[in-house]
C-alpha cells in the first residue's frame, strides 16, 4: 500500500509541476519523452542508430530528446541473471557509445562497465556450480552413511535443497552488492560527462 501511495504522490507532484511548468519545459519534458521512446526502440532493436534520431529532431529540442534517451539507457545497464538480460545491458552499453560518438573517455567506461557485465555473468555462473558441487557432496556424503537399499534410486538435485538455497541468497546478495557499486559509479560518471540529470 505504500509502494501504491508513493506513485500516487509522484504522480500528483508531477501533476503540479505541469500545471505551473512554463511552455519551454513543457516542451522540454515531451521531447525527454521522445528521447524514452527512441531509447526503448533501440534497446528493442527497431532502431539501429539512436544518434540520427537525435539529430533528426529540432535543434531546440535535442537536448531533451538526448538526455530522456541517455538516462533509460542508462537504467537498462543492470547487473543480469541470464543471457537475455546481459544482451540488454550489453547493447545498452553500446548505445551509451553510440550516443556519445565514441570519444576516448566515454569509450574508456564504456570497455568498463562491459568487462564488469560479463565479469559479473562468469563470477556469478562460477560461484554458483561450487555452491552446488559442495551441497552435492555434503549430500552424498549423508547418503553414504545410510544403509546401501534405502540408497537405490535416491536422486539428489542440490539447487532444490533449503541448504543451498539459503546459502546462495547470501552468496548472490554479496557478490550484487560489490558489482552493483561498480556499475553505479561508472553510470554516474557516464551521466556527469553527459551533464545527464
Amino acid at each position: 500500500m505504500a509502494e501504491i501511495k508513493s506513485t500516487m504522490d509522484l504522480v500528483m507532484e508531477r501533476a503540479a509541476r505541469i500545471g505551473s511548468a512554463s511552455s519551454e519545459e513543457l516542451r522540454l519534458e515531451e521531447a525527454r519523452k521522445k528521447g524514452i521512446e527512441v531509447a526503448v526502440a533501440y534497446l528493442d532493436g527497431d532502431l539501429e542508430d539512436p544518434l540520427a534520431a537525435i539529430t533528426n529532431q529540432e535543434s531546440s529540442v535535442q537536448v531533451g530528446v538526448l538526455q530522456g534517451m541517455t538516462e533509460t539507457i542508462l537504467r537498462n545497464i543492470f547487473l543480469p541473471r541470464d543471457e537475455i538480460q546481459q544482451e540488454r545491458a550489453l547493447k545498452a552499453v553500446n548505445g551509451i557509445m553510440k550516443i556519445e560518438g565514441g570519444s576516448g573517455e566515454i569509450a574508456s567506461i564504456c570497455k568498463e562497465l562491459t568487462n564488469i557485465l560479463r565479469g559479473y555473468m562468469q563470477h556469478r555462473e562460477q560461484l554458483r556450480g561450487q555452491l552446488e558441487e559442495q551441497v552435492m557432496a555434503q549430500y552424498e556424503n549423508l547418503l553414504a552413511q545410510q544403509p546401501e537399499m534405502q540408497r537405490q534410486g535416491i536422486r539428489i538435485d542440490p539447487t532444490r535443497q533449503p541448504r543451498f538455497q539459503e546459502e546462495w541468497n547470501r552468496v548472490e546478495a554479496e557478490l550484487n552488492s560489490q558489482y552493483t557499486k561498480a556499475l553505479d559509479q561508472f553510470k554516474q560518471q557516464i551521466g556527469q560527462r553527459l551533464k545527464i540529470g
